[in-house]
């Protein structure tokens, strides 16, 4: 059985950039642009973010006016931003970051993002697909149940958000119930050190992956575990955040991926999220170029418990109600789970009602904690994470 997906992992550097300056050129010709006589021209051309996305597609429903083709299922994500999503083979590439993890055609696997609206669930299922694996649609919620048919069905590996398995494992332990889960490949939010060795002590060997709604698989770890390996499907690149220019080597910046997927050609889209390219290749073989991983957020936009919490929400919900002066979400982790904590200074008003906005409002349940108008930092910032990355 080979250690690879496929022969592009293992690509000479001169070979990948030809192969790729041609698949650029083919997503050009879509826009009407003009190709490319080198992969360094790509610097000079626009960046594509998120919020121009989104203004485009109210513009022109659904998807922006971009040369999108073969759509088999539409999708929205918060913004809201709508993707499409293809049947293909492998139509995200999140096969290849499940084949890194270990995952293998006799593997069963609970797939448990969400299958609702959002593509989270239809990526991986098709990539375990690709794989060969049969999969339990699980999505999320429901954790009695999920460790019940883990147990029934004789799961053997796990994708999802890193906190979830956790959560399926604790209640299987509460059921007395034996799961034989031994694989995760997990996204969606950190993969903290020590939640990893907690899994490594349970014999579960859990890789993470980096990629969003738009673009599919953008890097994954493997078995090396030193940095993540691009994928071979997009373009990476590191530029000063706020801009389009690319950072010396090795400085942290801004993540930009141009993907080579011919039915949804995303050029130069800015994700948001920090990252730095890595020195040299990986142990494992695989010769792409390597980034350290999701570093933090190039604005103040922070996932908490998988979900994105944006300055714009915090600001709705200072703008509903007259009483609130100022508000600050606080990022956090209780053992191995993300807690939320929305600090509200007020002149009056109701602290209940303060508590069903923030949870309307930001989409997720946290804890309000009232403060004495001042008491917040005067520093600009709306979005506070507290948690260790090291």
């Amino acid at each position: 059985m080979s250690a690879f997906y496929d022969a592009l992992e293992t690509r000479s550097a001169d070979e990948r950039a030809a192969d790729q300056l041609a698949a650029l050129n083919a997503q050009l010709a879509k826009h009407g642009l003009a190709p490319l006589k080198d992969m360094s021209e790509l610097a000079g051309l626009p960046v594509l973010r998120k919020s121009e996305l989104s203004s485009r597609q109210k513009a022109a429903a659904p998807f922006g006016g971009l040369p999108v083709s073969n759509v088999a299922h539409y999708f929205q994500s918060p913004g809201p931003i709508y993707e499409p999503g293809g049947i293909s083979h492998d139509w995200w590439r999140s096969g290849r970051a499940m084949y890194a993890a270990g995952i293998r055609a006799d593997d069963i696997v609970q797939n448990c993002f969400s299958y609702h609206l959002t593509p989270a669930g239809m990526m991986f299922e098709s990539g375990a697909r690709a794989i060969g694996c049969a999969v339990v649609p699980a999505g999320t919620g429901q954790t009695e149940l999920q460790a019940q048919a883990a147990h029934d069905i004789g799961v053997t590996a796990y994708t999802g958000t890193p906190d979830y398995l956790k959560i399926i494992l604790d209640k299987a332990d509460e059921m007395g119930l034996k799961l034989v889960i031994s694989k995760a490949a997990v996204g969606g939010g950190a993969l903290f050190p020590s939640l990893r060795q907690e899994y490594a002590d349970r014999g579960i060997h859990c890789l993470q992956g980096y990629g969003t709604a738009d673009l599919g698989s953008v890097a994954y770890e493997s078995e090396a575990m030193e940095g993540m390996i691009v994928d071979e499907g997009v373009i990476v690149e590191i530029v000063t955040p706020g801009t389009g220019d690319p950072v010396a080597p090795g400085d942290v910046g801004e993540v930009v991926v141009t993907t080579l997927n011919p039915d949804y050609p995303l050029i130069r889209f800015a994700t948001g999220d920090l990252s730095a390219v890595m020195d040299g290749q990986s142990p494992c073989g695989r010769t792409n170029m390597r980034i350290k991983g999701w570093m933090g957020r190039a604005d103040q936009t922070t996932k908490i418990k998988g979900m994105f919490v944006r300055p714009e929400q915090v600001a709705a919900l200072v703008a509903r109600h007259d009483e609130i002066v100022k508000a600050r979400v606080i990022a956090a982790r209780e053992g191995e789970m993300d807690t939320m904590t929305v600090q509200i200074e007020a002149r009056g008003g109701n602290e209940a009602d303060f508590a069903k906005s923030a949870g309307e409002l930001l989409k997720l349940k946290g804890r309000v904690e009232m403060m004495a108008p001042g008491t917040l930092p005067n520093d600009g910032k709306v979005i506070e994470d507290t948690r260790s990355y090291d």
